[in-house]
């Protein structure tokens, strides 16, 4: 069976879009060693762990949370199902969700049309983000991880109630998803973040895998 794989994740480029254009965000790419001088080529990165598709642990808002190398590859290499909400204007509400037939355990990919945007227009100030009442109705749902297509699972909420309820479900927050080319349905969803131990967050390679 032909098997097609989706790579959902950023390039990770100094033009990337990074939260607010905040440009201690932005990643440098510095080159360390070249031919003329050296004989090799080496460079080395300067990044954010938050750039681009990346994985929040609690950490990142819960104050002596786990830290991002809790998370097993058994959660993250798994079953997953995309939600198409391309309908969906400034931000999903619970109301977005509630005839989406969610299972408990269920890994979700929200898409809506952040895919659409183009990398190069850089960020988008009012990107679609999931409100606290969404983030209530998945927490009630028990839904094992939340991915969603904006830099930020949430935006313009005191207190950052968002992620502290899916952290309080122990539900996986992955931000920074290309979605615009994968349909709706069930995959086989690959999350590798960087192996980095200690930290809030960690950039990561996804990929959603159809026909198995």
């Amino acid at each position: 069976m032909k098997m097609k794989i989706y790579d959902v994740s950023m390039p990770i480029t100094e033009a990337i879009p990074v939260y607010k254009n905040n440009p201690e965000k932005r990643p440098q790419l510095e080159t360390t060693a070249d031919f003329s001088s050296h004989g090799f080529h080496e460079t080395r990165v300067h990044m954010d762990v938050h750039t681009g598709t990346h994985l929040d642990a609690p950490l990142h808002m819960v104050e002596n949370g786990a830290s991002i190398d809790s998370l097993s590859l058994e959660q993250l290499v798994r079953s997953c199902r995309v939600l198409d909400l391309t309908h969906v204007t400034d931000r999903i509400v619970a109301a977005d969700l509630v005839d989406q037939a969610i299972e408990e355990g269920e890994f979700l990919l929200l898409k809506t049309k952040n895919s659409h945007r183009d990398l190069a227009d850089g960020f988008d100030f009012e990107f679609v983000f999931v409100s606290e009442d969404a983030a209530r109705y998945l927490a009630e749902q028990k839904v094992a991880g939340v991915g969603v297509d904006g830099l930020g699972v949430e935006r313009s909420q005191s207190g950052h109630p968002t992620h502290k309820i899916l952290f309080e479900q122990d539900s996986i927050i992955l931000e920074g998803l290309q979605l615009g080319e994968v349909p709706a349905g069930s995959y086989l969803m690959v999350a590798a973040p960087l192996k980095l131990v200690g930290v809030d967050a960690a950039p990561a390679r996804v990929l959603l895998i159809e026909n198995l």
